[in-house]
């Protein structure tokens, strides 16, 4: 197999968590610079329909498949589901980039936090990323990118994230791992970590002004970001031009906290 991204055929993007917030932003982000696109989705068939039908509206094919990434016990059958749409869709046995951005927000102070809800954190942020993308690998195209979603609290810290954080740096270290063991396939591997975004991740928080106020006090831009600040780099990640970078975390934060 090999990547279509510098050919004429369209290349194909898996985001996963596509049908709101970040993954949505990238998906249509992605539709403007040429990308097809495959977006997946827990319980939002709605949201991820209308994701669809904006990136058709872009003159891009796209289709959205449902997958808990949280459930590894499922990703086979999505495998499967994958395959198949590549198949009817573009008549192809495989895609170009992945973009693993499917989160759940959990917030609790270490001394509170449940094994329970650090299971959730750990299965869908760390666990779901590296078993997802194992089972994924036949199916991405030689030359191809994957850009994993992190966030800026693995560098600066808020109390009460703990558990969220953690995984996201063990996913910043996979990032790594994965850029050295994907190399001789030529995929590149990068990793994106936002700050503050405005989106309904976590139950909404970054929509209240008073913290708005108090996040761009603290940012060199003087502003929260939105999901297109986010999305803007994945693309550029995704694009011919970056090819030659791998391996590398790219935080999106404004500067925040620098």
């Amino acid at each position: 197999m090999s990547t279509t991204s510098q050919g004429s055929i369209p290349p194909i993007a898996l985001v996963t968590g596509g049908s709101r917030g970040i993954g949505r932003s990238t998906a249509l982000a992605l539709a403007d610079r040429g990308v097809d696109v495959i977006v997946t989705y827990v319980s939002r068939a709605a949201d991820a329909s209308e994701v669809v039908e904006a990136v058709r509206g872009k003159g891009r094919r796209a289709v959205a498949l449902r997958l808990d990434v949280g459930a590894a016990s499922s990703f086979d059958a999505f495998v499967t589901e994958v395959r198949r749409a590549l198949g009817q869709v573009w008549s192809r046995d495989s895609f170009d980039y992945l973009v693993n951005n499917a989160g759940v927000g959990g917030y609790a102070p270490f001394s509170e936090t449940s094994e329970e809800a650090f299971d959730q954190l750990v299965a869908v942020h760390f666990k779901g990323p590296f078993f997802l993308t194992q089972k994924l690998l036949p199916l991405i195209a030689e030359g191809g990118s994957i850009v994993n979603m992190s966030t800026g609290l693995a560098r600066y810290v808020y109390p009460g994230f703990s558990a969220y954080a953690a995984a996201k740096g063990a996913v910043e270290v996979l990032t790594r791992a994965l850029a050295v063991e994907l190399g001789p396939r030529r995929i590149n591997v990068n990793v994106v970590a936002p700050g503050g975004i405005v989106t309904d991740f976590g139950g909404g928080v970054m929509r209240d002004p008073g913290l708005q106020k108090a996040v761009g006090a603290e940012t060199p831009l003087g502003r929260v970001g939105g999901p297109d600040d986010v999305a803007g780099v994945v693309a550029l990640l995704l694009a011919p031009g970056s090819r030659w970078v791998t391996g590398q975390r790219i935080e999106v934060t404004g500067g925040y906290r620098l």
